[in-house]
């Protein structure tokens, strides 16, 4: 597959290293948090650990409880913050009524990446079948930033960081801050 030269000339001028933040969206998770027991956190590692590979920065991790009010808090600390370029919101994006997280932060959406979701959403279809169509992954942008909204499975973060995230997170946020 052919990149056009519009695309490498813009890819050549994105930024090379973007400052991160990382939200697993996990009520269960937040609850272990919240009695001071230690959890294991594989998918949230697992997007640090890529994101520093590729030389970018984490500069803020948090797990939060998938709850609207928590997970519109942790938006806004991005959005407000003058050093980070893109977040990461892993988790709470199935069907069940507790997942919220596609709820709560495609309003704060400028523009919405509908590619992101549909390539997600093709790859998965590729290695799980038809299960797919329940994946609600999207992206979008605002003030600048780009959010990105994933399953918090450790396939699904391998697929999406992998394959979509670290390839055009640089040129997203290159077009959202013309």
């Amino acid at each position: 597959m052919g990149v056009s030269e519009s695309t490498k000339k813009h890819k050549a001028t994105a930024p090379k290293q973007l400052n991160f933040a990382v939200f697993v969206c996990s009520t269960s998770r937040y609850r272990e948090i919240q009695k001071n027991k230690k959890i294991k956190d594989v998918s949230g590692d697992m997007i640090e650990a890529l994101l520093k590979k590729d030389r970018h920065r984490v500069l803020y991790r948090k797990i939060v409880a998938d709850e609207k009010s928590i997970i519109e808090d942790a938006v806004h600390s991005v959005l407000n913050s003058t050093e980070l370029d893109a977040a990461v919101f892993c988790g709470g994006t199935g069907i069940a009524p507790k997942d919220v997280t596609i709820e709560t932060v495609l309003p704060f959406f400028e523009k919405t990446l509908l590619g992101f979701g549909e390539i997600f959403r093709r790859l998965s279809y590729d290695k799980m079948g038809s299960a797919a169509v329940m994946s609600r992954a999207v992206a979008g942008v605002a003030k600048g930033k780009v959010l990105f909204c994933i399953p918090g499975s450790p396939d699904a973060v391998r697929v999406s960081v992998e394959t979509l995230i670290l390839p055009e997170a640089p040129h997203i946020v290159r077009h959202a801050r013309e």
